[in-house]
């Protein structure tokens, strides 16, 4: 997304990479604000207001957030989310377009399994703006985690910089229209890397795992939504993938524009075999950034990369999270919208047992 302020105002048209050397890549999926066993865990008591607190101990493989610490806790975050406020959070205007489907956007139509264990998570940003991204149930002794992007539960400034967590956090799986089937369940803890809370443009770090609280029902979300899905280290990032979300924008293609999976109400997806990003610029990064051709825009982020999917059974194994959108050639390098041969790529890390572990082991027993 070209313009640095993208994550406070709705896309207008082709937009994602900024140009270089201003990179405020975490912010370019987030459309919030005005329109706007572990080696080391650091436990950290919350701060006033949600400032992010200094990391403890340069060796710390995971920074553990308590978020809705307590029941009581919990259901202050359950009753903010009224469903009008959820139905409220900044979308583009809804349209009565006709579906649009392709392998870079469409509507998720398959197996209730995938849509059960994905859901929207609501919060409040740093700005004090309710926002929203994509997280997934996936298999943990507490059945209570779910997987996204670190952005989405620690933000940062434009600059990559100032980190602050958000509030109100909540995951609510199998979102659809303003319902939420399975129950909605406050964010007790949220677990990040240290790299991430020191600065927002450490790619590679921008995943998060969060433990829930029980629904108003008492139930744990594994048992509400009944799915899961595996996660998956270290595997090649080359494969084809499914990637799914609630983006609240299209971040290119006029046809998705208004419809009901790209304004947030139904969960969307997109396909391909993934391709690796090399950053912005005239030398060639390796930041282990792996995605697909995908019109999903803000609100999409934090949603699974899954590979080995099976669409008959709403199965597959997540190996990363969508993290932002970024304009590409075959090469992987940065280009611009216009070029021929450029195309629009939904890129996120991929996830590593020396990164991705820690940060789940840190929350999946509590």
């Amino acid at each position: 997304m070209p313009r640095p302020a993208d994550h406070r105002a709705l896309p207008a048209g082709p937009q994602d990479s900024p140009a270089p050397p201003v990179r405020p890549k975490r912010g370019l999926l987030r459309l919030g604000g005005a329109l706007a066993a572990v080696t080391a865990v650091a436990l950290l008591a919350p701060p006033t207001a949600g400032a992010a607190p200094a990391v403890r101990g340069a060796s710390a493989s995971a920074v553990v957030r308590p978020v809705a610490p307590t029941a009581a806790d919990e259901k202050a975050v359950r009753d903010y989310w009224t469903p009008a406020r959820m139905a409220g959070v900044l979308s583009e205007p809804p349209s009565d377009r006709p579906p649009a489907d392709g392998p870079d956007g469409a509507a998720w139509r398959g197996s209730a399994a995938l849509s059960a264990s994905v859901g929207r998570l609501f919060y409040t940003d740093r700005d004090g703006e309710d926002s929203s991204c994509t997280a997934t149930l996936v298999a943990a002794a507490n059945r209570s985690t779910v997987v996204t992007a670190a952005h989405c539960a620690l933000g940062h400034d434009l600059l990559g910089e100032n980190p602050r967590w958000h509030t109100n956090q909540l995951f609510a799986p199998g979102y659809r229209d303003a319902r939420t089937p399975y129950g909605a369940f406050a964010v007790r803890l949220a677990s990040v890397h240290p790299e991430w809370v020191k600065s927002g443009e450490s790619s590679a770090y921008d995943q998060a795992f969060l433990a829930l609280g029980r629904s108003a029902a008492g139930l744990r979300a594994a048992d509400a939504a009944g799915s899961v899905q595996r996660l998956g280290h270290d595997l090649p990032g080359d494969r084809p993938v499914r990637q799914f979300g609630y983006p609240r924008a299209a971040a290119y293609k006029e046809e998705h524009r208004g419809r009901p999976e790209f304004t947030g109400k139904r969960l969307a997806h997109c396909r391909g075999t993934a391709g690796e990003f090399l950053g912005w610029g005239d030398a060639p990064r390796r930041e282990d950034q792996w995605g697909v051709r995908c019109d999903m825009g803000g609100g999409s982020s934090g949603g699974p990369r899954m590979a080995g999917f099976d669409a008959s059974t709403g199965r597959g194994t997540v190996v990363g999270v969508n993290s932002m959108g970024a304009y590409m050639d075959a090469s992987g390098r940065h280009c611009e919208s216009s070029a021929a041969g450029c195309h629009r790529h939904l890129v996120g890390p991929r996830f590593t047992a020396r990164v991705t572990h820690p940060l789940f082991a840190a929350v999946q027993n509590s």
